[in-house]
């Protein structure tokens, strides 16, 4: 059996969200504070291992919980839901097991369901309590609310219980069947085992917090999965002896677990080795008086816990945890769950890169290697990960994927600045469309796939953006943090990732962006080209010129500069698609009595327009001596940086390196601008 799909609403962020879970493992990403832990933290509540709390409900229902106290009505009283959704064989012990469950009004034999949901147990006499704690005279106003009245101590949990109930799926429609309090929480526990590995494992080295150091997980895996040593009644009095007597047992029954951890793909693991040793009482034994030493088995050398890496141990007590409940899974002796699920939240802690990237697989061998050793080859656990690190996602397929978004709450839809709940996008469910670029025609498989490894060779980070901009090249993407220091204050607070995209595949990156509903600014080129001929690049400001952006074309529908040059902003601002586009607007350039109207086709040209005068005085540098004509300054212009013997990066670089104040181009400015107030609303001011 394996949980096929989960429905969460009313906890904290989750207003009213699902998803499914992969058979192996599913990652869950997101930027800072989008729910990933919230569907974590949810099977911790509902499956005993915490108490709620009335900041658990979501933030429209404790106006809800306020509103009863006032009014007495208990059908707006709200409850904290969890529907968890099986699949089944219905040829094994999995079919009567789940009997009580499935379906009464369908043949379909195969997904069954269960709802666990936090609610009031007697409103009334809830209700009754409140107004006996905080008294008042006709027509007066408690003092403080019900929800503040339920926050007190364990009050929430004093009147709200857990219920449960089956669910059917009838063609969308969910109908629940209340199931007996006992009879529902014994059915739970035969059906589903959670453990968790939590973010944060205090792995530290302070001899005042032995609590937290790896030899006591040690210990507990020990204490609960292998064969424990006889002492002696005379221990005590040949305490040498029977130390090592237990080391010689710790490394016997330790042996497997040990060679798994060298397998683990950590460089240092291989430097040294392992070695469990008692140092005090045997009766006592692993229990805060023995020491993990690292060994350098070539010459003797021993070295306490303490000095090795935290990443090292903290890989070492993941896999020993997952080892561990896996086995205690097994171990299950009457009624074993037929289902399991490890939580894993943020594994990528002190861990360097490579080893986040093999992450995923190195616990896969331990919980493989588990399998076998207790005989049961075909019972694997399932993973639910949830992580901040690219590097994991880099090695994850994409369909695995769940993409956390953070999004306003239902009733404050209007508002795009106030993201108080959120939204789960599956991305096995994305599928893009086929994309033609000049003619050639890449099918809905070709173009998924292109994305799939654009996003695991460069920019699995845009899973933990708020926002994503996408440039033409490398000399854009050098300049844009520092145009975004110099021209928008508010986005230097977000999380933005720029993609380099080039002015052929921007477009192709629509429908994810689409999908995961990431509000996102394309800064393209004109990339002006001639009307006639074979269509050579030609100044932008040439009569009839031609884009050959195929950006543009596909987004925008226009080939001509003339059009794409009288487009307002409002019209480059697609608001279902939540993109805006800019590219290249003319400078006006005026010298004396001379004047001109620039128009760039790139971005180089553009910073030379904008930047004008630094050119003429000196203080840039563009390689080529600017004629003092206008007309014949723009030419030049546009052909050196047409040319070979211009270097787009080098020039990047060396205004990076420049002291001189030079300006970003004003239609990057007004594109950042777009984000900034999309991003943080209108009110923000620079």
């Amino acid at each position: 059996m394996k949980i096929e799909k989960i429905c969460v609403r009313n906890f904290r962020r989750l207003e009213d969200v699902s998803t499914s879970l992969e058979e192996g493992e599913t990652v869950f990403v997101g930027p800072n504070n989008s729910g990933k832990t919230s569907a974590t933290n949810v099977f911790k509540y509902f499956l005993g291992q915490r108490s709620f709390k009335i900041y658990d409900f979501s933030v429209p229902k404790i106006s809800d919980i306020d509103a009863f106290g006032a009014s007495d009505d208990p059908e707006i009283l709200p409850s904290i839901e969890l529907d968890i959704w099986f699949r089944i064989d219905p040829t094994t012990i999995e079919f009567g097991r789940a009997f009580s469950l499935l379906p009464k009004l369908s043949d379909d034999f195969e997904l069954v369901g269960v709802r666990l949901s936090f609610a009031p147990s007697n409103p009334e006499k809830m209700r009754n309590a409140y107004l006996e704690a905080y008294p008042t005279e006709e027509g007066e106003v408690p003092r403080k609310s019900l929800s503040d009245f339920l926050a007190q101590d364990s009050k929430l949990n004093q009147f709200f219980d857990i219920s449960y109930s089956s669910l059917e799926d009838l063609g969308g429609e969910v109908i629940s069947i209340e199931l007996d309090r006992n009879e529902g929480r014994s059915l739970l526990r035969s059906l589903i085992r959670i453990d968790f590995i939590d973010a944060q494992r205090n792995m530290d080295d302070e001899e005042g917090h032995r609590a937290n150091l790896l030899s006591n997980a040690f210990a507990g895996f020990y204490k609960k999965n292998l064969e424990q040593a006889e002492t002696a009644a005379e221990a005590q009095a040949i305490i040498d002896e029977n130390n090592a007597q237990l080391t010689e047992h710790y490394a016997t029954q330790f042996s497997d677990l040990m060679d798994v951890i060298k397998e683990l793909g950590v460089p240092s693991i291989n430097d040294r080795d392992l070695k469990i040793v008692s140092t005090l009482s045997p009766d006592t034994a692993l229990q805060g008086t023995t020491d993990l030493l690292y060994v350098d088995s070539e010459r003797g050398h021993e070295l306490p816990e303490p000095y090795n890496g935290l990443g090292f141990k903290n890989l070492i007590y993941m896999a020993i945890q997952a080892k561990h409940f896996h086995a205690q899974w097994l171990r299950t002796e009457v009624n074993r769950p037929l289902c399991h699920v490890i939580f894993i939240e943020e594994p990528e802690v002190h861990l360097h890169a490579q080893v986040q990237q093999t992450f995923i697989k190195n616990i896969w061998d331990v919980i493989a290697s588990s399998a076998k050793a207790e005989g049961e080859e075909d019972l694997h656990s399932q993973l639910v990960v949830t992580t901040h690190s690219s590097h994991i996602l880099d090695a994850v397929q994409f369909e695995k994927v769940r993409y956390f978004r953070r999004c306003p709450l239902a009733e404050d839809s209007g508002d795009a600045s106030i993201l108080n709940a959120t939204d789960i996008h599956n991305l096995r469910n994305f599928q893009p469309e086929k994309v033609e670029i000049e003619g050639q025609v890449a099918t809905e498989q070709e173009a998924l796939e292109f994305l799939q490894r654009y996003m695991r060779l460069t920019h699995c980070d845009l899973f933990f953006a708020d926002a994503a901009i996408l440039v033409e090249g490398a000399a854009e993407k050098l300049l844009l943090p520092d145009i975004v220091a110099k021209s928008s204050d508010g986005l230097r607070s977000s999380y933005l990732t720029i993609l380099e995209v080039g002015g052929a595949y921007a477009h192709r990156f629509e429908g994810l962006l689409n999908f995961l509903k990431i509000p996102y600014l394309v800064i393209t080129d004109l990339d002006s080209v001639s009307p006639d001929g074979h269509h050579q690049a030609c100044p932008a400001n040439q009569r009839g010129a031609l884009t050959s952006n195929a950006s543009l074309k596909q987004m925008l529908g226009l080939t001509t500069i003339e059009e794409l040059s009288a487009l307002s902003s409002a019209q480059r601002y697609d608001t279902e698609k939540d993109r805006y586009i800019t590219y290249q607007r003319d400078v006006h350039i005026k010298e004396g009595q001379a004047e001109m109207a620039m128009r760039a086709r790139t971005f180089e040209e553009s910073i030379v327009h904008e930047n004008f005068s630094l050119i003429r005085n000196g203080d840039l540098n563009i390689g080529i001596e600017v004629p003092e004509n206008l007309d014949s300054a723009y030419e030049a212009i546009e052909q050196h940086i047409r040319s070979g013997n211009f270097k787009k990066t080098d020039f990047a670089m060396s205004l990076l390196s420049q002291s001189v104040d030079w300006q970003p181009p004003d239609y990057i400015v007004e594109g950042l601008k777009w984000l900034e107030q999309r991003l943080h609303g209108p009110e923000v001011t620079n």
